[in-house]
């Protein structure tokens, strides 16, 4: 009898799924409809999901990681990675480039002004929008180079899938009426976007592993179309965790992409 194939998953919320319904684990901001999950029950696979919204590259390697939703910490997801995963996949870096909690900040600063969070998110934004300069990308890239050997070192055997992030923002839109940006914000934010790409293209060719381009799957489904694969910005305590993240619909064409890709 042959044993169940095995999936992991790790990285950060652009993974974890935080605001889509049924919530997994309130600690992670993480959804039992994530991409990982719907992928498992459609392969009928086993998953060990180890995602955590606000993950940095280093706390997937070796940096514990405090939940942003009360006391308590997440050791590094490499930690909880099972030796004979055959199948994992890796969506991070986002963070490592600020390009979620810019897209937070800039919209809170504008939208909701006297928001709580904006005094705690100040620190990390003292000139605002942060610059996609080339030695920032290359510092993200070499991080999610160690995510990569560390998987290799902890699962030997697995087949390693490098998820992209899913487009958020597009320069051209139906609706821009309901994003929360200027011209000048969107064009920074597009650049860090485009560099959050280049980070996952740039490190599949280093390392020679498989990378989903879920940007690729999600042109045209961005924030401000007729089809958003993709939360609107709400700046309510218990619903700002989804803003500007995959909706249901996203995670869904991100499972179909891994479904192919994993059997063809």
């Amino acid at each position: 009898m042959t044993r169940d194939k095995l999936l992991a998953a790790l990285g950060s919320s652009f993974a974890a799924g935080p605001g889509i319904e049924p919530v997994a684990d309130v600690q992670a901001m993480r959804s039992s409809n994530n991409y990982a999950h719907q992928l498992a029950r459609r392969l009928d696979w086993q998953l060990v999901d180890l995602s955590v919204s606000g993950a940095t590259s280093a706390n997937i390697v070796d940096t514990p990681q405090q939940s942003q939703m009360g006391p308590g910490e997440f050791p590094p997801q490499l930690k909880g990675l099972p030796g004979n995963a055959d199948v994992v996949t890796v969506t991070v870096g986002g963070n490592d480039l600020q390009f979620a909690g810019s897209m937070l900040y800039t919209a809170l600063k504008r939208e909701d002004p006297s928001s709580p969070l904006l005094d705690m998110m100040g620190p990390m934004f003292p000139s605002g929008i942060p610059p996609a300069s080339d030695d920032v990308i290359a510092e993200a890239a070499q991080g999610l180079v160690r995510v990569i050997d560390g998987i290799s070192a902890a699962a030997p055997d697995a087949r390693v899938v490098l998820v992209d992030y899913l487009t958020v923002l597009e320069a051209d839109i139906s609706k821009p009426e309901t994003t929360p940006f200027n011209a000048e914000e969107l064009s920074k934010l597009l650049e860090l976007q485009t560099a959050v790409e280049r980070v996952f293209a740039d490190t599949a060719g280093q390392r020679e592993v498989e990378l989903l381009l879920a940007s690729e799957l999600s042109r045209g489904h961005s924030l401000g179309s007729f089809d958003p694969w993709v939360q609107p910005f709400d700046s309510a305590l218990d619903r700002i965790s989804g803003s500007f993240h995959p909706n249901e619909a996203g995670m869904s064409a991100i499972a179909d992409g891994l479904a192919d890709l994993l059997t063809d």
